[in-house]
């Protein structure tokens, strides 16, 4: 089987409908690879914490600021240009969570009550 075949296959049994791959998360601290995949729809003028239960209805989760330059790396045109919640707090204050900008690539923190747009992802985990 050629690595295109491989490929088309893989996708066919792991993606559902409207989803799309994102690409492969080297793993870290121990922890195995996988693959991220984003999920259909999106989320606009949500705070932080409604954003993450908003993922979880959508079967999956916001996120990390790793995934997110994997997405604006690998899927810049399934995002409007636009900041999105990531799943993490700031460190430096509870207030505060971490986002990334679509048109450029830019991650910074906010004001969880600040209303900004949300995607959600779920990941493969390779064994």
């Amino acid at each position: 089987m050629s690595i295109a075949e491989a490929k088309k296959r893989f996708l066919a049994e792991h993606l559902r409908k409207g989803e799309k791959y994102a690409g492969l998360v080297l793993g870290k601290d121990d922890k195995p690879d996988y693959h991220l995949i984003l999920l259909p729809g999106q989320a606009e003028d949500i705070p932080w914490e409604r954003a993450k239960a908003w993922a979880t209805k959508q079967g999956g989760e916001l996120p990390t600021r790793r995934e997110q330059a994997l997405l604006f790396a690998n899927l810049p045109e399934a995002f409007d240009k636009l900041a999105y919640w990531s799943n993490q707090p700031w460190e430096l204050g509870g207030a505060c969570a971490w986002y990334q900008v679509f048109s450029n690539g830019a991650q910074s923190y906010l004001r969880k009550l600040l209303k900004l747009r949300a995607r959600a992802v779920r990941r493969l985990i390779l064994e």
